[in-house]
């Protein structure tokens, strides 16, 4: 029996019933509520998150600053596509993020901005892409899931209210509501490995955004071989050999 548990707990993406697995790979949100809600206890690695809200700016964005604080103190990367306003760098410095570690990369939209997101998933190792798609299909989804997976990449996709009705291959989807002065409040659709809990109230982050949204007029084009891209920050240093994730020129 043990030999038997044992290669059940290899597959991670098994649901063994009413017993939740912890195998899968995962990176503490650094929200202990939530990360007890969690397969894995945290964010899971080589697959793609959906964050759903009705209304940008409700702190989906902030929510993930702890993470994403740990991946800069890891030395990987973090590529932030088509956010729909410029973030604003003081803040996120702020809270523990490093600048010389954060692209923005900036694109013509629709098909364009989900072909980066797919090509930044499949080049490196490790690290997070954080996307704001418009509109995507379950097609589309999927190869950016098998994408995050190839290179274990923390993939997080903001969503419309609308998407919590479609159908995704998202290993863990979560509806974000604007919850009382105690915090913000979570619901958990659909978790890899477990049946969904009980929806969770986490402390409602600061939003970091700059007042002024991003201008959609303004789209750099996003060439293969010559990725147009903004730092939120100072100038990125070269990148050392072996570093975890591809500088620009190098797709």
């Amino acid at each position: 029996m043990s030999a038997i548990n044992q290669l059940l707990n290899s597959t991670p993406q098994l649901w063994k019933g009413r017993q939740p697995s912890h195998g899968q790979r995962t990176l503490a949100s650094g929200h202990a509520k939530l990360d007890a809600r969690l397969p894995g206890r945290g964010w899971p690695l080589g697959a793609a998150t959906e964050l759903i809200s009705r209304n940008p700016g409700l702190g989906e964005f902030s929510l993930l600053f702890p993470a994403l604080a740990e991946l800069g103190r890891q030395g990987q990367w973090m590529t932030l596509v088509d956010p729909p306003w410029i973030p604003y760098p003081a803040a996120l410095q702020g809270h523990g993020l490093l600048l010389e570690r954060l692209l923005l990369v900036r694109t013509g939209g629709g098909r364009e901005s989900l072909w980066a997101c797919e090509q930044v998933l499949r080049n490196g190792r490790g690290g997070a892409v954080l996307a704001w798609p418009d509109q995507v299909s379950f097609t589309r989804l999927r190869r950016l899931q098998i994408a995050a997976a190839s290179s274990s990449k923390l993939a997080f996709l903001f969503r419309p209210e609308s998407a919590a009705t479609e159908a995704s291959p998202a290993a863990l989807r979560l509806q974000l509501e604007p919850g009382d002065r105690h915090g913000m409040l979570i619901h958990i659709l659909k978790c890899r490995g477990s049946c969904p809990p009980d929806p969770v109230r986490v402390p409602r982050p600061f939003s970091t955004y700059a007042k002024q949204p991003h201008q959609t007029g303004y789209r750099a084009p996003f060439a293969e071989n010559s990725i147009n891209t903004a730092l939120a920050g100072n100038p990125l240093p070269a990148t050392a050999p072996g570093s975890p994730y591809p500088g620009p020129g190098q797709h």
